[in-house]
């Protein structure tokens, strides 16, 4: 644990849209700068006293190159404070929140922006490349025959572009999707459809329930024709158990379990968080929700990623952070039913923390009445960017709705990761 502590003087987001929808034709750096705008204005903060921008993205747009930059210049940040764009992929968020602390205890700075944003609706379509060298020639003639020529060439099959989304949620040093690493762990503990199912609609009828819990995290966003949206758009009223039913695997369509409706929505969004030194604090009198107490990243098998979690709280028990019956929240991101289920079920089992964790004691078990009490990333979505901010951002508020102390935000990442941070309540 850092001597100097990363204090969370305030934090807000957009809602969440869903992918196609809303928000779709903002770019990451209009969510971006609408968020850090938001945040500027409501804490009324100088913004000539920030260190530094730092923000996570995943799909980094090519037209905004380093993301956090053009957010901080067009936010109206003064140019004099530099700018770094983060990626962890669904870390990103929280590298944002641990790269502010890890400067501010090697003395590098006291006022830190940071968050996260993601326009998965912007993930551009990808060309084969068969036909980007086709269209380099065709660029590259000069003569009304050489063009004829070159045109000639094309095929039909260069003119059907793949998702980069689609290849961003691949892991190359697997080859396996996102999706298909849940339906390995879920056959591997067990976790039948029906328990997704019930998971997933858990998902929605707390974030529905906690409406009006959460609404004190959001500002508006206004869409391209200034409509304004001022609520997350992914939870489902009509979701039942009957509906996820009849919903057909995605991954594994001959024998697997993991659906649309019990994975996490593809979705829009932006998170930003002011965050100071404790002397910062109290030199410009800013009054501070929460502090970072602790934080672990762990590495674990790509085609097991969504075990992610378990791996950051071993370490993290190695360093002394609070345990699982020491917490009052639990923030654990629902990449998929399958996932979050997997690793609820780890924490608890000996054979697992023993073989995989080399631990002489069990994690614990998760309480589910303290898990993603206002819902998660199967309901609200899962901006990737954005993510780990945004979990951050809940747990304090609902500290504070709680009256209560400690909280643990923790999520797998894509690549065999696992990362977690630990929350305090002031």
């Amino acid at each position: 644990m850092n001597e100097k502590i990363l204090h969370i003087v305030d934090g807000t987001r957009l809602p969440l849209a869903k992918a196609g929808g809303r928000l779709s034709r903002l770019s990451a750096g209009d969510l971006g700068t609408a968020v850090v705008k938001g945040l500027l204005a409501r804490s009324g903060i100088d913004p000539s006293i920030i260190d530094e921008v730092i923000m996570g993205c995943v799909c980094q747009p090519a037209e905004e190159s380093n993301l956090a930059r053009v957010i901080s210049l067009r936010s109206g940040i003064p140019q004099s404070v530099p700018a770094r764009t983060v990626h962890r992929n669904c870390a990103s968020g929280f590298e944002a929140i641990t790269q502010a602390a890890e400067k501010m205890a090697a003395g590098r700075g006291e006022i830190f922006l940071v968050g996260g944003v993601e326009s998965m609706s912007q993930v551009p379509l990808l060309f084969p490349r068969t036909a980007s060298s086709k269209f380099a020639r065709l660029q590259k003639a000069r003569s009304i025959g050489s063009r004829i020529s070159s045109l000639c060439n094309f095929r039909p099959r260069d003119f059907s572009p793949v998702p980069a989304l689609l290849k961003g949620l691949t892991d190359p040093t697997c080859n396996l999707g996102m999706g298909q690493t849940a339906e390995i762990l879920a056959r591997e503990f067990s976790i039948s459809r029906e328990r997704q199912d019930r998971f997933a609609l858990r998902s929605h009828e707390h974030a529905l329930s906690g409406k009006d819990r959460t609404k004190t995290e959001i500002i508006p966003a206004y869409d391209h024709v200034q409509h304004a949206m001022q609520e997350d758009d992914g939870p489902r009223p009509d979701s039942s158990l009957e509906k996820l039913g009849r919903l057909r695997p995605i991954f594994d369509r001959s024998r697997g379990s993991v659906t649309a409706g019990n994975s996490s929505q593809v979705t829009d969004g932006a998170v930003a968080l002011l965050v100071a030194s404790e002397e910062a604090c109290k030199q410009h009198h800013l009054n501070s929700i929460g502090r970072l107490i602790d934080w672990t990243y762990s590495g674990c098998e790509p085609q097991r990623m969504g075990l992610g979690p378990a791996y950051a709280l071993a370490r993290g028990r190695a360093q002394g952070a609070p345990e699982l019956d020491e917490v009052d929240i639990i923030e654990l991101n629902e990449a998929f039913a399958a996932q979050a289920l997997a690793v609820m079920d780890a924490c608890k089992s000996e054979k697992f923390c023993h073989e995989k964790l080399g631990l002489s004691k069990v994690l614990g078990e998760m309480n589910e009445e303290i898990v993603n009490v206002n819902g998660g990333s199967i309901a609200l979505g899962h901006p990737v960017g954005a993510t780990g901010a945004r979990l951050a951002l809940t747990a304090l508020h609902e500290l504070e709705k709680r009256n209560q102390k400690k909280a643990l935000v923790t999520l797998c990442v894509g690549g065999g990761q696992g990362a977690a941070l630990w929350l305090e309540r002031n």
